[in-house]
């Protein structure tokens, strides 16, 4: 019965002569190629020179300087001297600025003039930020007149006292929401229904 040591010291013997076997096998490879490169008179470098050098792909810092042609800052903060390239999320500096054109670095130009508006089809807006065509007197809080209405214009009646100057009634019509009639009918029927149940009961 063979054990664990004897099939182990096996392996290692084994091993030894594999390792052995590709030595001579790699030596004699490499006494070929030797032949074969004194008789045409071929160096290392010659092999080298012929392949494009030893390693292949773009040379060292080509990607690093390609990237930062790309993601060149176009943005200074002027206390902190922080960049930013115009990509990706603002940081905290330039987020709320409304003009950012101050922040630019000299040399960079960024079209100032809002993109033109396309022509605006029943029930399709323009998209992307709308100028403020209301404005609170009181807070000076304005509202371009889309989306949910503020809490100071909501429940307004009139909104044209609300509107900026230059604005007209034209440009947003008010919203308002009445209940249809008939919806008005059902409550009212519903409530008149309930009532007499409730005196019965008493």
């Amino acid at each position: 019965m063979t054990t664990l040591e004897s099939l182990q010291a096996k392996i290692q013997r084994l091993q030894a002569q594999a390792d052995a076997l590709l030595a001579k096998k790699s030596n004699a490879v490499i006494e070929k190629i030797k032949s074969l490169m004194a008789e045409h008179g071929i160096t290392t470098a010659d092999i080298d020179s012929h392949s494009g050098g030893k390693k292949r792909g773009p040379k060292p810092g080509a990607k690093a300087a390609a990237k930062s042609s790309t993601s060149a800052a176009r943005y200074r903060d002027p206390k902190t001297g922080a960049t930013w390239s115009g990509h990706g999320r603002a940081p905290g500096w330039i987020a709320s600025a409304k003009d950012r054109s101050k922040f630019l670095v000299e040399g960079n130009t960024v079209s100032s003039a809002p993109a033109a508006k396309k022509s605006a089809k029943a029930g399709n807006y323009v998209r992307g930020p709308q100028p403020a065509l209301y404005a609170d007197p009181r807070t000076g809080a304005t509202w371009s007149g889309r989306g949910r209405a503020p809490a100071w214009i909501a429940n307004a009646k009139d909104r044209s006292r609300f509107l900026i100057d230059g604005a007209t009634a034209a440009d947003r019509k008010p919203v308002v929401k009445k209940a249809p009639a008939a919806k008005k009918a059902v409550v009212k029927k519903a409530v008149s229904a309930k009532a007499p149940t409730k005196k019965a009961a008493a």
